[in-house]
């Protein structure tokens, strides 16, 4: 079976009183409403009468302008529902230009193909929904920064990788306790300061000990909302390294980038899991069993 990128539509031009014909793409296939949310909406939309004369009239209530229930309503019914304004043909004049935008959930990429054809798709990758890119440019194919997945510009899925480096896996005697290990890792995946071997484990449900070398951090996170969270981090050495100050403030640089890429990553998914074109994912069962177990115990938590 070839996966493809979920299409939000065709792309077609009209020709418009603007020097360069505007790009239209199609949201009918998109809807972000519940009912409970459809059904507030609408008793909002029955406290404005179109049919009262103008001069009797009075505006639609200020809910249609401040309820977060009525603008996931208007965008279902108003945005989602119909061809949307998203570009102009001058922004993808050659083959492998794209740009991305956003329309209420919805994140997308409009391209052209090797053969000039244009199209649009969900900016979401269909493994774990990290957007694929962002802003626009020039590219070949689209390669998800979260595991590597690869689309081509028609959509289709060129390569779903696996992580790299992984050898044993544990879920752990201890129920609530995911080991994942690491040993000779590749080139690619390998640190010099630290040495090739790692240990990671994650205490459900928010607590997790990771183990490089004579390195070994903390991550624990708090929930702030919906959206955010902060992690707070402790870090432990060897004491043998306690006082090269060198080593100690390499290895904080190190971390510090490694957790800026971990934050984009997650912000891209994040933003991902928003998009109605994404529902529930797959996983990859000989690298991701940890998120797996936690999936499970959360789901006993919330079912009990």
């Amino acid at each position: 079976m070839t996966l493809l990128l979920k299409p939000i539509s065709e792309v077609f031009l009209f020709q418009s009183h603007f020097q360069h014909p505007r790009l239209i793409a199609n949201f009918s296939s998109v809807s972000c409403c519940s009912d409970r949310e459809s059904y507030k909406a609408q008793t909002m939309v029955r406290e404005f009468d179109p049919k009262i004369p103008i001069e009797k009239a009075l505006t639609p209530p200020s809910s249609w302008y401040s309820d977060p229930s009525f603008y996931a309503f208007e965008l279902d019914r108003v945005f989602y529902r119909g061809w949307q304004a998203v570009g102009y043909s001058e922004q993808i004049k050659e083959a492998h230009d794209y740009f991305t935008g956003r329309l209420g959930n919805v994140e997308f990429v409009v391209c052209r193909d090797d053969n000039g054809n244009i199209a649009a798709f969900h900016n979401v990758c269909r493994h774990h929904a990290s957007l694929l890119v962002s802003g626009s440019g020039k590219k070949s194919c689209f390669t998800c920064p979260y595991h590597g997945w690869t689309y081509e510009l028609n959509g289709a899925l060129r390569k779903a990788t696996r992580i790299s480096g992984i050898q044993d896996f544990i879920v752990n005697v201890f129920e609530k306790v995911s080991i994942q290990s690491v040993e000779g890792g590749s080139k690619e995946t390998k640190d010099d300061r630290l040495g090739s071997n790692a240990l990671y484990a994650f205490i459900y449900p928010n607590f997790m000990i990771n183990r490089y070398g004579p390195w070994m951090d903390t991550n624990l996170v708090i929930p702030l909302g919906p959206r955010r969270c902060l992690v707070v981090f402790d870090y432990f050495l060897e004491a043998s390294l306690k006082d090269d100050k060198a080593f100690i403030e390499r290895s904080l640089v190190d971390s510090e980038r490694v957790q800026m890429e971990d934050i984009t990553l997650c912000e891209g998914v994040q933003r991902g899991i928003e998009s109605p074109a994404y529902c529930s994912g797959r996983y990859a069962p000989t690298v991701e069993k940890a998120m797996h177990h936690f999936h499970c115990l959360l789901y006993d938590n919330l079912i009990n």
